[in-house]
């Protein structure tokens, strides 16, 4: 999710570096789905908002004839969405409207009005550089890779500006070895335990600038460079630390095809190295990227 104070900087950037042609617009991942003629609205009460912090149940043992080769567990990497998720300031919240119900109709649907970028969810290339692929044609397999989890939270815990950089990427190689070809990168900050409270998952200043931990553009030119990656995932609101005014993790990652996953729950619950992540990402038409369902197997 990109913070609208810094859109018209990153539109700028974009167009010195040729990703963005005269006309486009930064904006693509704010779509938003509208739809008239809601039937009934949904009471949004504190039993709406709770599930944003129980975001992820424990991980269970695969069963009922699953086979998953030496696998036994599987794990939610995914929050729960509601009306009460975080979203930058400047952003709609997610709106869910009850159209029908079984008691009064037989059966029960909802209508659901959300920006793309929003709850845990995907940044596809396409969210940051002009003709780049959408996210419902993200090739397979780039949607199921080895997951290494590299850990920052002590740092974070004392410090909301702290950045995954390239020592804690060498540091974590040293530790597991090398990064496995495809490797979906995912940062743990111990940030995940905020998302029932907006304010302190945001991390607003006086000034309006969001502080929260994110990718240095330093590890993720690494990644991109010199390692086999198709995308990196953070358990904030965004790739870049809150703090950044140019979203160059943003650039580096997506200008080279790669994707990003934001608001990840539940890595201190994976092992650092050994896992597989499977990215259920959206498949809309045009997709810039949207709501994701996120599950490690280990």
């Amino acid at each position: 999710m990109c913070s609208p104070a810094v859109l018209a900087q990153v539109r700028s950037t974009l167009s010195r570096r040729g990703l963005l042609g005269r006309s486009a617009a930064l904006g693509a991942g704010a779509a938003i789905v509208a739809a008239g003629g809601l039937a009934r609205p949904l009471v949004v009460g504190a039993q709406n908002a709770t599930p944003v912090a129980s975001a992820s149940p424990a991980a269970g043992s695969l069963s009922g004839g699953v086979a998953l080769g030496n696998f036994s567990q599987i794990q939610d990497l995914s929050h729960i969405h509601s009306p009460a998720f975080p979203m930058f300031p400047g952003a709609e919240q997610m709106a869910i409207n009850v159209l029908v119900t079984v008691a009064a109709d037989g059966f029960y649907k909802n209508q659901l009005v959300l920006d793309e970028h929003t709850g845990t969810h995907m940044d596809a290339p396409a969210h940051f550089v002009t003709d780049g692929t959408t996210a419902e044609l993200l090739p397979v397999e780039q949607l199921v890779a080895p997951l290494a989890v590299i850990d920052i939270s002590a740092r974070a815990a004392g410090d909301p500006d702290a950045q995954l950089i390239p020592d804690d990427i060498l540091a974590w190689e040293a530790s597991y070895g090398p990064l496995p070809a495809g490797a979906f990168v995912a940062m743990y900050s111990g940030w995940a335990s905020r998302v029932g409270d907006a304010a302190a998952y945001l991390n607003v200043d006086a000034g309006g600038t969001t502080h929260f931990p994110g990718f240095h553009p330093d590890a993720a030119a690494l990644l991109v460079a010199e390692r086999d990656i198709v995308g990196i995932g953070v358990d904030t609101i965004s790739i870049d630390y809150g703090a950044s005014t140019d979203l160059a993790t943003h650039l580096t990652v997506l200008s080279v095809g790669k994707y990003g996953i934001e608001s990840l729950a539940a890595l201190d619950t994976v092992p650092p190295s050994g896992a597989t992540v499977i990215v259920g990402g959206p498949k809309h038409l045009a997709a810039s990227g949207g709501p994701t369902r996120v599950l490690a197997l280990f």
